[in-house]
Parts: C-alpha cells; structure tokens; sequence
C-alpha cells in the first residue's frame, strides 16, 4: 500500500472510530433544553432535506466559510440522495466571523419564502471568503428574493438569532471543536467524513436502532 493510500486508511478508520461513540442526550424530551434528543434531532425551526420521513437524521452543523464543510457537501448530498431514507437537518453554526452569521441569519431567513435548500446550495458552493455583498450576489443569482428575505430577518431577528444560539449550545455542548461536525442517529462524528465514513456511520445507526 502506497503512503498516501496508507494515511487515507487510516483517516477513514478514525473517523468511523470516531462515529461510535455514542451521542450523550438528556431522555426527556424538554422543549426547553437544547440538548435534549427532541431539539438537536428534531428542531422545529430548522427544515429538514433529504426524506423528511427517513428512518435515520443526519444533524450537520457546519460554517459557510469553512473549507472543509464546502468540500464534503456535495458527498454528503450524494449519500443522502443515494440512500434515500435519511433525513438531513444542516444547523449553521457561524464561527468563522461577521460574514458567516450575516450568511446564516439570511439562509434562516429565506425560510419563510420556502427556500432555505436553495439559499443553502448557493451559498455552499463559494469557495472563497465571504463578504456581505458576496452572499447577497449568490442568493440572488439563486432566485431568494433578497429584499424579503433581508424583510423577513428583520422581522424574525429574534427567533433567527435564538435558533444559531441553539446551534451553538448544542455544539460545544456535544463537545465539538469546530467545523463540520455531525450526529448520525444517534452517534457524535466530528470532522470532515468521506462518502464511505458516512455510509458506515447510516449503517451502524441503523444497526443501533434496530437492536434496541
């Protein structure tokens, strides 16, 4: 085995090491703790894509300008897509400056005219540093009515911002360092996963469930 293929071999093995272990939630399903299993699997303010009635969810929390997060996207939208039963809930997670929370306040935003996925896709696939006047560029390129959406914000700041301060208590309270990281059912996996690691990971989740 060459080097490299080597310390991909191994990159692989960690993380699906990585995705067993478990995701420690509180049982009771509080609407009012964050990190109970109902609000991190379940939050009712974040649409979910892929199966809305897939039988495992997939919980992204992730950054628009972190590279990592921009690379493995569309690996994970080809699992998902592949699969066909898992439910993906992608939680902003801004940590990477102004630019980061102005892009996801504005994609929470553009929610409330049904296109939360399209603001998602455009601004994913910048590969560069963001600016405001960049995001506002790409959602309009992706047929968001910017002026509502920017309309919508300022009307619903408050529960916006009380959505990304969930994201973020949920994060550093799962113990996760930065971006991307993810739940998979109900294993923690932080770190950047291939299309291999994640097929794993819906295995053994779908393993997990079905031996309860």
């Amino acid at each position: 085995m060459t080097r490299p293929s080597l310390a991909a071999s191994l990159a692989t093995l960690l993380l699906l090491i990585a995705a067993t272990l478990p995701l420690q939630v509180r049982a009771e399903d509080n609407d009012t703790d964050v990190l109970s299993e109902a609000r991190i699997l379940h939050d009712p303010a974040i649409p979910a894509l892929g199966n809305a009635d897939g039988d495992i969810t997939i919980v992204e929390y992730f950054d628009y300008q972190c590279p990592y997060c921009r690379k493995i996207s569309p690996e994970l939208a080809k699992v998902v897509r592949d699969d066909g039963h898992v439910r993906l809930v992608l939680k902003n997670w801004p940590i990477f400056g102004g630019a980061s929370i102005y892009a996801a306040r504005l994609t929470l935003a553009a929610r409330y005219q049904d296109k939360f996925a399209e603001a998602h896709q455009a601004l994913i696939s910048i590969n560069e540093k963001l600016s405001e006047a960049k995001v506002d560029a790409a959602l309009s390129a992706a047929g968001i009515d910017l002026a509502r959406a920017k309309a919508d914000l300022a009307a619903k700041r408050t529960e916006i911002d009380a959505v990304l301060a969930r994201n973020h208590e949920q994060a550093t309270g799962l113990g996760f360092r930065g971006t991307p990281a993810f739940i998979i059912g109900h294993f923690r996996v932080p770190g950047a996963p291939n299309a291999q690691a994640f097929k794993q990971a819906i295995a053994d989740a779908r393993a997990a469930a079905s031996a309860k």
